[in-house]
């Protein structure tokens, strides 16, 4: 991979100095616009997205809230394994960043010295917006085209290639989907401890703890003290 960089006759680079070179005709100000929401603001979106999802999510009686909230504390989780997973990748490839081999670039951050592939930003909002649309498809396709804007950003700021976006968008989405199962095995549980807690059941659902042990949490379930109601009123 740290072979591509080395060339400007390979797809990789020739899209790179397309796309970055949008930042030289643009005006400052558009450019210091891109760079905040390339470095920040998507990623906060997406954020402000899982906590809108989390928040309505929880008001509707009708679903099974702790599932739905385990399934949302899994997206920044998905978010955080990957970048750890990252960590060894961008030492084993050792890729520079393309404005330390290619000349005429318009770096809009300074100061980037690690490895560039794997791109932490298009792993961390990838796989959050994977998360999201695991847990709720509405939400989940707003953070997907949020993270794919994200890594178009990190190419135009000229401190990316975009194969080091797309291995991030890759890594992001297989983390979220090949762990999700044994996350939502673990997570689930502790969702459903949390909503019998007094104190903190109104984290998961809105009206606070959901009555006993022995009401239902799946949609359409009946409990077993109003299927006990419903037999001795049939025998009568």
């Amino acid at each position: 991979m740290a072979g591509l960089a080395e060339s400007g006759s390979n797809p990789d680079v020739d899209l790179l100095y397309d796309i970055n070179g949008l930042a030289k005709d643009a005006p400052p100000w558009f450019d210091r616009v891109m760079e905040f929401v390339g470095e920040y603001g998507l990623l906060f979106a997406i954020v402000l997205l899982v906590l809108w999802c989390w928040w309505s999510g929880r008001r509707r009686e009708d679903e099974d809230a702790a599932s739905s909230v385990a399934a949302l504390v899994w997206a920044p989780l998905a978010a955080g394994i990957a970048v750890l997973v990252n960590v060894p990748i961008r030492g084993f490839v050792e890729r520079p960043r393309p404005f330390l081999d290619h000349q005429g670039l318009e770096v809009l951050v300074s100061g980037k010295t690690d490895y560039s592939f794997v791109s932490d930003h298009a792993t961390i909002v990838m796989a959050m917006a994977v998360g999201l649309f695991v847990a709720n498809r509405r939400f989940g396709l707003v953070a997907l085209v949020l993270a794919v804007f994200g890594g178009f950003i990190r190419v135009y700021m000229g401190v990316h290639y975009p194969t080091d976006v797309v291995g991030g968008f890759a890594l992001g989405t297989a983390v979220a989907l090949l762990l999700s199962p044994v996350a939502m095995a673990l997570l689930t549980p502790v969702a459903r401890a949390v909503e019998r807690s007094p104190r903190l059941g109104w984290v998961v659902r809105a009206g606070g703890r959901s009555g006993g042990e022995g009401d239902a949490v799946i949609p359409g379930a009946r409990s077993e003290r109003a299927a006990g109601a419903s037999e001795r009123d049939l025998a009568a």
